[in-house]
């Protein structure tokens, strides 16, 4: 599950080793950059895809996926064994101590073979609560300002770049998910650290795919009709509930329809409150299973979302 990693090791858990003289020599494509009128020196290098960056304090080392690192390639994905050989493996290369490491990023992220082109799927998931949703060609995004989500289509990422694509996927739909925690991490997960060996800590583990599966669940889900059933509305609220349904339904989903208040009250067809009002109906109804029907596609993801969870391991 585990994609882009950032660590940072700092001198005092590194067991004593002097990172300026003992890192870069394992480096390609290194810089010396001077700072503070030549007191402080920071050397920045590249090993096998990672970025690392020395000072005499502290190692970092980012922007590189660990699991095509250790994998060949991001489409196969680490478990938890695999994950603990991947820092393993990385901690003897580079002659460190890996698993001290503090983590100021943690990607989790699965593909998922699916029926339909990748875009269809954006279509019916609407909004998340604390995100901006954000959608584009081919990825939708949902932003704020310590974690995101991300769902694209994984073998137009590959073709893109020109990278060799794992037979398995050459033809198929693959629907890629992935949750960023970006920073922060300590508040995040309510600890006093967050170090690289408790990404193979069989509790952290569990918890966080949980966390994974439970933002998916969060996102409000465009349903694909009503039913109506007289004998299942038993209140005025739910009747109205029902209309706000049908026309956010009508609109082509909830994000659909809320686009298109928001261009009202641009024109001055709406003042700010029947904006906020009309904003906050359409929210609530969408919330409200009541005399509808869940959509083909978002029951097929919903199902492989699962799957992904089923075994921890």
């Amino acid at each position: 599950m585990f994609d882009t990693i950032n660590m940072r090791l700092i001198k005092e858990n590194a067991k004593g080793i002097d990172l300026i003289s003992h890192v870069p020599v394992r480096l390609k494509n290194v810089s010396e950059h001077i700072h503070n009128e030549g007191e402080n020196l920071t050397i920045i290098g590249h090993y096998e895809g990672f970025k690392v960056s020395v000072t005499n304090k502290r190692v970092t080392i980012t922007e590189h996926s660990i699991s095509k690192w250790y994998l060949g390639d991001n489409f196969k994905t680490l478990t938890r064994g695999d994950t603990q050989r991947a820092i393993e493996k990385l901690s003897d290369e580079l002659c460190l101590p890996i698993a001290n490491a503090d983590l100021t990023r943690i990607d989790l992220a699965q593909n998922l073979i699916m029926t339909y082109e990748v875009p269809v799927y954006f279509n019916h998931l609407g909004l998340l609560q604390y995100y901006n949703r954000f959608e584009q060609a081919h990825s939708l995004y949902y932003q704020n300002n310590k974690r995101q989500l991300v769902f694209y289509n994984k073998v137009r990422e590959y073709t893109d770049k020109g990278l060799t694509i794992p037979e398995l996927f050459k033809t198929r739909n693959t629907l890629r998910y992935e949750l960023r925690f970006k920073n922060r991490l300590c508040n995040q997960f309510n600890m006093p650290e967050v170090k690289a060996s408790h990404l193979f800590n069989e509790q952290f583990y569990m918890n966080i795919i949980d966390r994974w599966h439970q933002e998916y669940k969060n996102i409000n889900k465009t349903r694909d009709a009503i039913k109506f059933d007289y004998a299942m509305i038993k209140t005025k609220k739910q009747y109205q509930l029902q209309a706000v349904l049908f026309y956010v339904l009508q609109k082509g989903g909830e994000v659909e329809a809320l686009k298109e208040i928001s261009e009202a009250k641009k024109r001055g067809e709406l003042s700010k409150k029947q904006a906020h009002d009309l904003r906050e109906q359409i929210k609530e109804a969408c919330k409200c299973d009541l005399l509808t029907c869940k959509s083909d596609v978002i029951t097929e993801l919903d199902r492989k979302i699962k799957q992904s969870v089923r075994s921890y391991n």
